[in-house]
């Protein structure tokens, strides 16, 4: 199983910013390539993330699988607006160039496709942005970042620890799938606990994460149907070695 979105300490200089700069860049990025639709802006801004994803020494492995799990749902979205709002890029630019006819009251014009366009590199704007900064920030750092910018310790904390430890969680996971006996176990949740006391005589803390496993339902094939009407021989043999230890009839019922 491949690890996503894992943190891989590398001598980059992306990976030496501290922290808060890489999260207030981030948010600042985001908020950007949201709200303006000038394409313009989002080409250059399109150029400038894909600068500073390869200058993050970033590795397909650590970010391909959510790439495509985002591909997809950029389609469905796409999708979704034509489907519920099939004129919103003439409402937007204040013109309507119909290039063809679909069906019903839906036609395809210049001002929709242009709009949709315009969503998709939004969506290509932010994307790299956001991997580059997962992979490229520890997590403790992380939840350090998000304490200075006033959100719970709690919260970022928790964050930092699903990064932190998920991808292991991962990789032994799918190494336990190859034993016989780890067959059709899947992760039922994962529970953290930490505890803190501060008195005279100093600090005490302690941490504990519990991977809580289940055996799910194997598929049982069904048993081969014989149907004993006459007498038979049997025999029970060893397995291994194929010798019968025991042999008998059946000659009636």
């Amino acid at each position: 199983m491949a690890r996503v979105l894992t943190y891989a300490p590398k001598d980059t200089w992306i990976h030496r910013l501290s922290g808060v700069t890489k999260m207030i860049f981030f948010l600042l990025w985001s908020i950007a390539g949201m709200l303006t639709y000038d394409t313009r802006v989002l080409a250059v801004m399109l150029a400038f993330s894909l600068v500073i994803f390869k200058v993050s020494k970033t590795e397909w492995k650590q970010v391909g699988t959510v790439f495509k799990f985002i591909l997809f749902f950029l389609f469905l979205n796409l999708l979704t607006i034509f489907l519920f709002s099939p004129f919103q890029g003439t409402e937007i630019y204040g013109t309507k160039t119909v290039l063809f006819h679909i069906a019903g009251h839906y036609s395809m014009t210049t001002e929709q496709l242009f709009y949709e366009f315009n969503i998709m590199l939004k969506y290509f704007t932010v994307v790299p942005v956001v991997l580059m900064f997962m992979v490229t920030t520890n997590p403790s750092e992380l939840a350090a970042s998000m304490n200075r910018l006033g959100i719970s310790y709690n919260i970022g904390y928790s964050i930092a620890i699903a990064l932190r430890y998920v991808p292991d969680v991962q990789a032994d996971f799918s190494k336990m799938g190859y034993c016989p006996d780890g067959r059709n176990i899947s992760i039922s949740r994962v529970l953290h606990k930490t505890h803190i006391d501060v008195d005279g005589l100093g600090t005490k803390a302690g941490a504990a994460t519990v991977v809580e496993m289940c055996k799910e339902m194997a598929m049982v094939e069904q048993p081969e149907r014989i149907i004993l009407d006459r007498p038979f021989l049997y025999a029970i043999v060893e397995k291994d070695t194929g010798i019968p230890v025991f042999i008998g009839t059946v000659e009636s019922f």
